[in-house]
């Protein structure tokens, strides 16, 4: 009984957490960036099938995500640029879809994927230099 006020005490805090600014704020960029790795597995998956409409709708999915407010991570020019050149290379994908050009609509998806790479990197190195 004496455990009582204590596991009370721990429940409220543990009801805080997820509501506190940032924490949320950092769930949602979370949720929201596995949505765009499940949308670029779709689109390879849609690249190894032939399957044009699995690789347009799926690109199509990852410029509305890409459009979020809550997918800006940084605000850095250089951020900025491979958010559009991710844009970019997703409207590339979807185009190529349409045309059932399975070659553009594959670079389109490499071209994607480095440009990934390059911002997780720069994401990286931007708040490895913001903590020192």
């Amino acid at each position: 009984m004496k455990h009582w006020p204590f596991l009370l005490t721990a429940a409220a805090l543990l009801a805080i957490v997820p509501v506190m600014p940032g924490h949320a704020q950092d769930n949602t960029l979370k949720a929201l960036m596995v949505k765009k790795l499940q949308n670029s597995q779709m689109v390879l998956d849609g690249l190894a099938l032939g399957d044009f409409d699995r690789i347009g709708k799926h690109a199509e999915e990852l410029i509305r995500i890409s459009k979020q407010a809550e997918f800006k991570v940084l605000k850095t020019p250089q951020y900025e640029i491979y958010s559009n050149d991710f844009r970019r290379n997703a409207e590339t994908l979807v185009l190529m879809a349409k045309g059932k050009n399975l070659d553009g609509a594959a670079l389109a998806y490499v071209e994607l994927t480095l440009t990934c790479v390059k911002c997780h990197k720069h994401v990286r190195e931007v708040r490895m230099a913001r903590a020192d």
